[in-house]
């Protein structure tokens, strides 16, 4: 929307505003966990000492989904009824070396699953999210595919368990 004013959907989610945005996550001082979005406490050892830390812009998708129905309120807060709900892409965008993170997909700005591919370079985009009643505009974090990368790698698959492998009980070594 030209003219109106643009605010995140929440604070410290993102660099805002930012012509290379980057999504603000948190490092754990004591085993050094990357998460998204920064939590009060580690997940993995409780520790509560982290620094900021921004996160790379680019990631591979790992896996997504479609949202066909307007998801419940709250926690969703958008400004849309059942009725003029708009279904969008979400899945997990694997940033290298660093966290997995779940977001919406995009291209070119619209919602398009026949677009995207697991495996796929994905990049970091700020889009629209909501209008306040006021005509502000709420904006949020997605990925879209990312031109700027060639290929991709091919999709994980599960190891074939018809295989004859050998296998260890749980709790053996």
């Amino acid at each position: 929307m030209t003219g109106s004013r643009q605010i995140p959907v929440a604070e410290g989610l993102f660099t805002w505003p930012s012509d290379e945005p980057r999504l603000i996550g948190g490092q754990c001082a004591g085993c050094g966990l990357v998460g998204f979005p920064a939590g009060p406490a580690c997940l993995c050892c409780g520790g509560t000492a982290a620094t900021e830390k921004l996160l790379p812009d680019r990631g591979t998708l790992w896996t997504f989904t479609t949202q066909d129905f307007r998801p419940p309120s709250p926690p969703y807060d958008g400004v849309d009824t059942a009725e003029t709900f708009q279904p969008y892409a979400l899945g997990y965008v694997e940033l290298p070396g660093e966290v997995m993170v779940e977001a919406r997909l995009t291209f070119r700005g619209e919602p398009d699953p026949a677009r995207l591919a697991i495996g796929q370079p994905m990049r970091l985009a700020i889009v629209p999210y909501s209008v306040r009643a006021d005509g502000t505009e709420v904006m949020t974090f997605a990925f879209t595919p990312d031109s700027a990368s060639p290929g991709g790698r091919p999709p994980q698959t599960p190891p074939d368990r018809g295989d004859p492998s050998p296998r260890t009980p749980l709790g053996e070594a």
